[in-house]
């Protein structure tokens, strides 16, 4: 997967003076094997230096992970640690930081091998806030050489995430369509994450979409194309035209990505996109986002934002849908029912009109945009691909900023159903248990805009981690009935 970053996380153990350096030392080293054990040892590196209650210590190791191009920074409590050595390495630190500590072994060694590590965590929770410095920190974060080796671990695609965040470019084309309020909030919290963006007109991509016109890459790409679309190719005529634009957006890309090294773009699609440029670019859009570059659509800048971070998360390939139309009875009744362990409720149909990837698609067909044909001369709505989204696990997610500023976020995991949807677009029948209850209480009460990015994996526990890390002052999900959403009216039936 292009366009996401590798993660190298320097583990550093941490000492204080009135315990055994070599206790602290002796459990780095264990640590370290066992993550190479179970995982390989292409993410972590092994800081040698084991850090007392001396901030030349602190500035030693600090020169030393960037030395071995560490972007990441676990601080290792191997025993009680020095709480102002050790948050001061996390403050200087220029990346994402965990903490996690080491248990104690055995009964048998409870004098000179105590570590007193679990009361370390302690002290550094509470000086890592007295310095307003952000780490991550397991739910659960004290273990053995195996389970704190599983604690990285899961804080690899975490760190990849923040990461990518803070060099990433999101470049935009075009003001939201008409009527598409619902996508527009705040840009101030993007650049609180350390993102950056470029705001374009579409008369600036339509000129450069004009210069690639006898693009001489165009041809190659069309033949990509072909292979791709296979038996689905049943727009033949359109596919010079989309290759042009996918060189225009590339191109684009490299000119314009600056000093960032990840970019994603929210584009815009409709209604003078079509009469201008002759076709819709969904398919384009697609194979970008299977590439590790998420386009979102109508201009959705929080929503490509969502997209890549769910592309740094899983490494993977999503998509951004619309939360678009509940599941009809009948078709709940003949195909999902009771034995699914799901409510109708619980079910809906994600939708968008062609902009996820052909390999997530049961099977695909290129064909033209049925929604804005019905306002638009068919023949400049070509482009769109449709077919149904394969049945498998999924996490919906979204990070946005409100109306006044906050930055909130959403993260449920359901799947998509082995359901023939009868529709067009890319679509699927999603079920997620209490869906019923979450759209209530956290889409519509929290003012959540209809665009959900959608991870193909069960990923929230990341994710989750992810928007807590940046700072989202809420994170819904999808409550079990026994815990009410404070919204949530006791005296319902």
């Amino acid at each position: 997967m292009i366009n996401i970053p590798e993660v190298k996380i320097g583990i550093v153990a941490v000492s204080r003076d009135c315990f055994p350096a070599s206790l602290a030392e002796n459990r780095r080293k264990a640590l370290a094997a066992a993550y190479k054990k179970a995982y390989g040892d292409k993410d972590i590196y092994e800081c040698p230096i084991c850090i007392i209650e001396s901030e030349i210590d602190m500035v030693n190791a600090l020169e030393d992970i960037r030395k071995n191009e560490c972007n990441a920074l676990c601080v290792y409590l191997g025993n009680f640690g020095p709480e102002i050595s050790e948050t001061l390495l996390a403050k200087h630190f220029d990346g994402p930081v965990m903490f996690c500590a080491a248990a104690e072994e055995s009964q048998k060694d409870l004098i000179d091998g105590r570590g007193d590590a679990y009361c370390g965590m302690l002290n550094a929770s509470y000086n890592l806030a007295i310095r307003n410095t952000k780490a991550y920190i397991p739910e659960y974060p004290v273990g053995t050489a195996a389970e704190c080796a599983k604690m990285i671990n899961e804080f690899v695609p975490i760190a990849r995430a923040i990461i990518g965040v803070r060099d990433l470019k999101i470049i935009s084309f075009g003001p939201r369509p008409m009527n598409f309020l619902a996508c527009n909030a705040p840009i101030k919290q993007i650049f609180n994450l350390g993102a950056e963006i470029e705001e374009n007109s579409e008369l600036d991509l339509f000129e450069a979409f004009n210069k690639h016109a006898d693009d001489p890459r165009i041809p190659d790409v069309v033949k990509d194309m072909e292979k791709d679309l296979g038996k689905g190719n049943k727009k033949p005529e359109i596919l010079s035209k989309l290759a042009q634009y996918e060189l225009t957006l590339l191109d684009w890309i490299e000119e314009h990505r600056g000093y960032k090294k990840y970019v994603c773009i929210a584009g815009k699609c409709w209604p003078a996109f079509q009469t201008q440029f002759g076709f819709v670019p969904c398919y384009v859009n697609s194979r970008l986002t299977g590439r590790g570059i998420p386009v979102s659509c109508e201009v959705d800048i929080y929503g490509a934002l969502s997209e890549f971070i769910g592309t740094c998360v899983s490494g993977e390939s999503v998509t951004l849908l619309d939360i678009n139309n509940s599941v009809p009875e009948d078709m709940y009744n003949e195909s999902i029912g009771f034995l699914s362990g799901y409510k109708h409720t619980d079910t809906f149909m994600g939708f968008h009109c062609g902009n996820t990837c052909s390999s997530r698609l049961s099977s695909c067909e290129m064909k033209f945009q049925r929604i804005m044909a019905r306002n638009l001369p068919e023949e400049v709505t070509q482009g769109t691909l449709e077919g149904d989204i394969k049945p498998g696990d999924i996490t919906f997610y979204r990070l946005q900023s409100t109306a006044d500023n906050h930055l909130r976020a959403y993260v449920a995991e359901g799947e998509v159903l082995d359901v023939p949807t009868r529709s067009f677009g890319g679509i699927g029948v999603f079920a997620i248990h209490e869906m019923g209850r979450f759209y209530r209480h956290v889409l519509i009460q929290q003012n959540f805009p209809h665009h959900g990015a959608v991870a193909f994996g069960h990923y929230g526990k990341s994710l989750f981690e992810v928007f807590k890390y940046f700072g989202a002052e809420s994170i819904g999900y999808n409550q079990p009935i026994t815990l009410p959403y404070p919204t949530e009216n006791p005296f319902a039936e």
